[in-house]
């Protein structure tokens, strides 16, 4: 039992979230972030954008309080079974996995604050974009704005989706 679990209980077995992980991952690996957002399309980018698209459904379900901690918890957790086994497939090695991992964490609790404060009623996601996104090699604005502009309907959709929607993965689509 994960340090997670024990800290916060667990009212939904971690693979009832699987659904709502694979609906992440699909639309961060959605070719427009890539082609029309200026993503690149890279390990690293793929990364920034399952991350962005993860901080947005979590930060959606923190909006919740504590009646989805659990949930939340439980996410994090298997997007972190995801990048283990994502790194293990690239042949990073038991000693490393774990530094890797405790980057990743560290990098995703860093865009989480950014995208908070970003898409925030009155706030400007561009800085927290080029920062966490871009790795602050912004492309074109043309290219920003799109990704920008899409993450924000998200982000708009997401906060009127059902928080049981979004932890079955029904997920707004992207425009």
């Amino acid at each position: 039992m994960s340090f997670l679990t024990r800290l916060f209980g667990r009212d939904r077995p971690r693979e009832a979230l699987a659904p709502l992980y694979r609906a992440i991952v699909g639309h961060a690996r959605d070719p427009r972030w890539y082609s029309e957002g200026g993503v690149p399309d890279t390990q690293d980018g793929r990364f920034d954008m399952i991350a962005a698209i993860l901080s947005l459904v979590l930060i959606r379900i923190e909006a919740e309080g504590e009646a989805h901690a659990s949930e939340s918890a439980l996410l994090t957790e298997v997007f972190i079974d995801d990048m283990d086994s994502q790194l293990r497939q690239l042949g990073i090695g038991d000693v490393i996995v774990g530094k890797h991992i405790g980057k990743m964490m560290g990098a995703l609790g860093g865009r989480m604050a950014a995208y908070r404060e970003g898409f925030a009623p009155g706030g400007d996601p561009s800085e927290a974009l080029a920062r966490n996104l871009y790795r602050g090699e912004a492309p074109g604005a043309a290219e920003q704005a799109f990704a920008a502009a899409r993450l924000e309907g998200f982000a708009a959709d997401l906060k009127t989706t059902a928080a049981d929607a979004v932890l079955a993965g029904a997920l707004p689509a992207l425009a």
